[in-house]
């Protein structure tokens, strides 16, 4: 087989100041025509009628001409590594799929959908509300749901509404000894701490040592009249399919539990498993992974929360509904669990996962996900024969689903302290984004979560590999040189560990300003 070239990279560096330190006073970068005599004729000054919603000082924004805005964010972005310029297959557990670029250009430059205004009239909405509409149909098809709503921000927010809908079905029901959630360690951890926000006491199952998941036996002694529900992620994200899962869910459902799917990634299992059958009772998909939203810096996001007819009554408000001929926005909804988003949420991300879902068809959907698992599992091996000082913990017969955990605890050993961290740092030197490595704690040492999903080839793959391995190698032979990488990135050196004095000093510029008193 022909030997795969690492191509050579250098990422740009630009000592470049934040946008709001930026500018002259009284510079333009576009200069707004005054009004025409008839229009004032009819708006008059155009600000007046602001009235009390009017700042009483002009917002404190930077002044600087186009070109220089330009050169501004072109230069940032030379300095990032995304998904349109390098391997997302670094970014395990996020899916991270690619978007096709018609649907930016729809989304953000059709008028119908660019240009809509939450307030406008329903009558003058139709469209979006079809849009709404039919993708809740997709996505009750694939999770098997009764319904769906998409106004959750994100996975996270759909996992704290699933819990509401939770603690709203037991208190409509006189069920106020249920303050127990179960979950398992190997879940996302979202699904403890969203829960834990709502008061709930959370049983945290440990897996099990040889197979990764949680036992059964321990997952019904856990059990009792005071579970409220369970949250798990299936599969974890070690890669590992809990093949027992409707067990699970048959015990909790035994003591009066709701079952709760977290599938934020689905890359795995669409048209193929669905949630309904494994007997949940709720769920939710991340459109902004397994749906072709990018994903990244928080956003955009959307948490698609389905459930079964008989909690559909505390879904968030508002829900979209279509009599026959005529699409309606619901407030109406008298045990809803509230407002959760404004008006209807996160209507682009939407959009994308509509246009991807009607673009692949139902054969397609399931063709994704074929190719997610091969391309998975074809990594997998050619990772563990050909880099160094790897290894697979918990049951290494059984094959892992769309991303698999993976360790450098050997690579650590021989080198004598070169894990994960050390690969991450000399990895961007080769044009690779640093890879994801697992949430807290380590169960698996110096771990490492590479995902391929169904949006690379296999000379993406094996590129990807070639650039681990060479790492790898490097990591034996020059240590000394590896322990000071990355030597081609933006920035050198980056401090992996946020020690005792690390502090967020500001999110915000407003907040920097304040603080440092500039």
């Amino acid at each position: 087989m022909e030997k795969v070239q690492l191509r050579e990279f250098h990422q740009a560096r630009w000592n470049e100041p934040v946008i709001m330190e930026m500018g002259t006073p009284g510079e333009r970068g576009i200069l707004v025509p005054q009004a025409e005599a008839a229009v004032k004729s009819e708006v008059g000054d155009g600000v007046s009628v602001l009235g009390k919603v009017r700042r009483k000082s002009r917002p404190a924004l930077p002044e600087v001409n186009q070109a220089l805005v330009n050169r501004h964010y072109i230069r940032l972005s030379q300095e990032n590594m995304g998904a349109d310029n390098t391997l997302g297959i670094s970014q395990g557990t996020c899916t991270l799929k690619y978007s096709p670029k018609v649907q930016e250009h729809v989304v953000s430059r059709h008028p119908g959908l660019a240009g809509v205004h939450p307030l406008q009239s329903e009558e003058s909405m139709q469209g979006i509300l079809k849009i709404y509409y039919e993708t809740e149909q997709i996505m009750k098809e694939i999770g098997g749901m009764d319904r769906v709503s998409f106004l959750p921000a994100s996975g996270g927010h759909a996992i704290y509404s699933n819990a509401q809908i939770i603690s709203a079905y037991h208190k409509a029901n006189g069920n106020s000894h249920k303050n127990e959630i179960i979950t398992t360690l190997h879940s996302h951890p979202v699904d403890a701490a969203a829960t834990s926000i709502l008061g709930y006491r959370v049983i945290t199952l440990m897996p099990d040592e040889k197979t990764g998941l949680p036992s059964l036996e321990e997952f019904k002694a856990a059990l009792s009249d005071k579970t409220a529900g369970i949250f798990i992620t299936n599969p974890e994200d070690t890669g590992i399919y809990n093949d027992q899962i409707d067990e699970f869910t048959k015990a909790a459902h035994d003591v009066g539990a709701l079952c709760a799917y977290d599938q934020a990634n689905a890359n795995a299992l669409l048209g193929i498993a669905r949630a309904r059958e494994a007997g949940f009772d709720l769920m939710h998909f991340n459109l902004h992974k397994t749906f072709s939203s990018p994903h990244g810096g928080g956003g955009p996001g959307c948490g698609a929360l389905g459930c079964i007819e008989e909690l559909a009554p505390y879904l968030p408000k508002p829900t979209v509904e279509f009599d026959g001929s005529k699409y309606r926005v619901d407030y109406d909804r008298e045990q809803s669990i509230g407002h959760i988003k404004a008006f209807l949420g996160n209507f682009p991300v939407v959009v994308r996962a509509y246009m991807w879902c009607r673009t692949l068809g139902a054969e397609g959907l399931k063709q994704a996900a074929v190719i997610s698992v091969l391309n998975n599992q074809y990594m997998t091996d050619e990772i563990l024969e050909k880099v160094p000082g790897v290894s697979l913990h918990y049951s290494p017969e059984v094959r892992r689903m769309e991303q698999t955990r993976l360790s450098f605890d050997k690579l650590f050993e021989k080198t004598g302290g070169l894990g994960i961290d050390a690969v991450n740092a000399r990895l961007v030197d080769y044009g690779i984004s640093e890879l994801w490595q697992s949430h807290h704690p380590y169960t698996v040492p110096e771990p490492f979560t590479p995902e391929p999903c169904d949006s690379y080839n296999k000379e993406d793959i094996d590129y990807y590999v070639e650039a681990l391995k060479t790492v790898a190698n490097e990591c034996l032979e020059n240590p000394e040189m590896v322990a000071q990488a990355p030597y081609k990135a933006s920035r050198h050196v980056p401090n992996h560990v946020m020690g005792e004095s690390f502090e967020v000093v500001a999110s915000t510029w407003r907040q920097y300003v304040r603080r440092f008193k500039k």
